[in-house]
């Protein structure tokens, strides 16, 4: 069976801050905590007490709740090979995970297989700077299995419904017992005629051919969240492919691909560009326009500002996608130097110079200044 999604369990979006997490699983405690009950307690309320712990206890660590987020629960456990197995467990449990088999015979109570579950699907979203920044709503278009209609995707014809296998009896799975220098030795494979699930269909549906879905387009509405960053995946629990004979639904995977943006470079969670001021707004200071993710805003050049300056406007870069607040833009000036003097506009720098006593180089005889220099001597 898969697992409930974390976010829904505890009611908050996948966006909610700690502190709406929080909120809501104090809430839900107060609301199912066994000790507010009299009487004999609720299995069932007892249960979703302990998922409710499990979420708030994922969703509450930042770094467990991105792995979360990327991978769903196996990522959000950290790749322990025996995270799967309780306290309770036994060797019989790890054999079986590993070997198809325990080497003590069948355990009691173990449950039949059932439908597996639906694959992955895997996708790419091409976003524009901006909206991986401030966050989008975006429609994805794939094509993967989906339940049936014809058959509300238990595979058999309408009227009849799937009966026990006949080979595994329902188990999904065929045992086999060999002895061996350790004594018996129990192996056990997927069952080949029900493929696991514990039924065979003797009549199969006409329109899925028994398998329980079809291959189908759907459009899903995608809400990006604000701060997401080239070569992310999003993860969207239930919107892969559905289940063969009923099985639970895969997850969606969404590659996202970020195009550049003319001006703007991301830094972490800040954003940088660059502004170009002449030599006489360095030297005297000015007020210039700057592109800003959310449109064009002013910029104060100090006088006497140096080539490589930086200016930080707070809170103009990226949203943080775990916390509150945002990154800044720095934007750092380049001073202009000109290039294409006229001959009044040169002799200005040369008295500027004198002025100052600065060493400057000659003036070029064969340029236009030197020949109207000459045509005065």
């Amino acid at each position: 069976m898969a697992e409930p999604d974390y976010y829904e369990v505890l009611g908050v979006s996948r966006q909610a801050t700690d502190d709406e997490i929080k909120r809501a699983y104090r809430r839900l405690a107060r609301e199912l905590h066994p000790d507010t009950h009299t009487g004999p307690p609720d299995e069932a309320k007892v249960e979703r007490f302990k998922l409710v712990n499990r979420a708030y206890e994922t969703l509450k660590d930042p770094e467990r709740r991105r792995r979360y987020d990327m991978f769903g629960p196996e990522g959000e456990r950290g790749g322990d090979p025996f995270a799967g197995f309780t306290a309770g467990s036994g060797l019989g449990d790890i054999f079986d995970a590993f070997f198809g088999g325990s080497p003590f015979g069948p355990r009691a109570g173990a449950r039949r297989a059932g439908p597996p579950q639906g694959e992955n699907v895997e996708a790419v979203l091409d976003l524009d700077f901006a909206e991986a920044v401030l966050g989008t709503e975006r429609e994805v278009t794939v094509r993967a299995g989906v339940v049936c209609s014809a058959c509300s995707g238990s595979g058999a014809r309408a009227g009849t419904t799937p009966v026990t296998c006949s080979t595994c009896h329902g188990t999904g799975e065929l045992r086999r017992v060999r002895q061996s220098l350790l004594g018996q030795m129990v192996t056990s494979s997927p069952c080949p005629r029900c493929g696991g699930t514990g039924e065979e269909i003797a009549s199969p549906c006409p329109e899925c051919r028994g398998q329980g879905r079809r291959l189908e387009e759907r459009t899903y509405s995608v809400e990006v969240p604000a701060g997401v960053d080239d070569g992310s995946t999003l993860r969207l629990s239930g919107r892969g492919a559905a289940g063969p004979r009923g099985g639970p639904p895969g997850d969606l995977y969404l590659h996202l691909r970020v195009r550049p943006h003319p001006t703007l470079v991301r830094d972490g969670y800040d954003l940088r560009t660059i502004v170009e001021a002449t030599m006489a707004q360095a030297a005297l200071g000015a007020q210039l326009k700057v592109e800003t993710i959310e449109g064009p805003e002013e910029v104060t050049v100090p006088p006497g500002c140096q080539s490589g300056h930086e200016v930080r406007l707070r809170g103009r870069g990226v949203p943080h996608l775990q916390r509150r607040g945002r990154g800044d833009l720095i934007v750092t000036i380049v001073v202009r130097t000109p290039t294409d003097l006229t001959p009044a506009q040169e002799e200005l720098l040369r008295r500027f110079a004198a002025e100052r006593h600065e060493e400057v180089a000659p003036p070029d005889a064969s340029g236009l200044v030197g020949r109207i220099r000459s045509a005065f001597k």
